[in-house]
């Protein structure tokens, strides 16, 4: 087992959790907006009728709508423990 680690570190090591998290949530949501765009595109271009370039208009109007709400979703609640006037994690 790991040794008890001293009261000092617990912040360092929270931050790198946070740190860590905020990197994967990243990820995750950039990887489920590539997801949906790219799935109602192809859905546009092969089901219907509209063809290539429906396709790509479906995707640039999923992908503006998302990176929009993305956007908007990270102005109101940061999660970058490194904002101006954040308070401490402890």
């Amino acid at each position: 087992m790991a040794a008890i680690e001293p009261e000092l570190d617990k912040e360092a090591v929270l931050i790198a959790h946070e740190k860590t998290y905020h990197a994967f949530s990243v990820l995750l949501r950039w990887s489920m907006l590539a997801l949906a765009a790219s799935i109602s595109g192809l859905t546009v271009w092969f089901a219907t009728p509209g063809g290539f370039w429906g396709g790509l208009f479906t995707f640039a109007i999923v992908w503006v709508a998302g990176y929009y709400g993305m956007v908007k979703r990270e102005e109101q609640q940061p999660l970058d423990p490194w904002v101006p006037g954040r308070k401490g994690i402890l």
